[in-house]
């Protein structure tokens, strides 16, 4: 992430997942966001092999 660019974003979790992510978050004693920037940063390779929807045939030909 270049520089601190703090632009404000909103995201929407399953309740469960967000309770998952809070709880995480106050058991290190750190913020939501924080916890989410580093779940990404350490998932992100995993998630660019995710295929696109434009991977798949529609059938529509």
């Amino acid at each position: 992430m270049a520089g601190s660019d703090k632009r404000k974003q909103s995201l929407y979790f399953p309740e469960g997942m967000l309770r998952e992510i809070k709880d995480e978050a106050t058991r290190q004693d750190r913020s939501l966001s924080w916890i989410v920037q580093k779940a990404w940063k350490t998932a992100r390779k995993d998630v660019m092999n995710f295929p696109s929807v434009n991977d798949f045939e529609t059938g529509d030909k």
